[in-house]
């Protein structure tokens, strides 16, 4: 993978000891830790043990790390290591005979890790550009993405916007988020945008960042 600005200075930071670059890196890897758990059919109380040892691991093994840009790849070639080993207890646990059970096996496709690490910072990078929206349009998507699905009366209600504005926000607030990730993925200047009217109230709304990567798929659903 192309060296990240982010992940090195991320990196260069935990190294240092400070406690905010270790929680954004947590932040930012931790799907990337599940959905390899996942894959190996491991989840619960497995993923939640492997994913603290996997970190612990990084503690100690952060400063021998030569390339912070390859932390990626080193997390998710640990996880993996981590998944092999419980998987490889839980079979011999087994009594001699049983056959094996195919729902446990995982697919070893080519090129799986580097799928994950792709997928990780793409979600990674709609958080952030998520996050760089404007309040109205935070909670505008937030509800947009409930499920089940928010009707429109109820959204307006919550926000205080006419239900004919729904839509045409929706839209707006979509076009800024794709131009962001489109200005995030060459690394240049963010423009200057002109501000969105918005009604709605500036409270903070609470926004599932595992259900983020969905937006667009349910948006095109509505």
């Amino acid at each position: 993978m192309s060296d990240d600005p982010v992940v090195t200075g991320l990196v260069t930071r935990a190294r240092n000891g400070e406690e905010q670059a270790w929680d954004a890196l947590v932040e930012r890897y931790a799907p990337l830790i599940w959905s390899i758990c996942r894959r190996h059919r491991l989840g619960g109380a497995d993923a939640d043990d492997i994913g603290q040892r996997v970190w612990r691991q990084l503690v100690s093994h952060l400063d021998k790390i030569p390339d912070p840009a390859a932390l990626p790849g080193w997390l998710a070639t640990t996880t993996w290591r981590e998944c092999a080993r419980v998987q490889h207890a839980a079979h011999r646990a087994h009594a001699a005979g049983h056959a094996p059970d195919t729902e446990t096996i995982p697919d070893h496709q080519p090129q799986t890790v580097e799928q994950q690490l792709l997928t990780a910072e793409r979600h990674a990078a709609l958080r952030k550009a998520f996050a760089g929206l404007p309040p109205c349009c935070q909670q505008l998507l937030t509800l947009l993405i409930q499920d089940p699905p928010m009707p429109y009366a109820t959204i307006s209600a919550r926000l205080n916007i006419p239900v004919r504005n729904i839509g045409p926000n929706r839209s707006r607030c979509l076009a800024r988020l794709r131009r962001d990730l489109a200005i995030a993925a060459r690394s240049a200047p963010q423009p200057t945008t002109p501000a969105m009217s918005c009604q709605a109230s500036a409270s903070t709304v609470t926004t599932s960042s595992q259900r983020l990567p969905s937006v667009f798929a349910r948006f095109r659903a509505r």
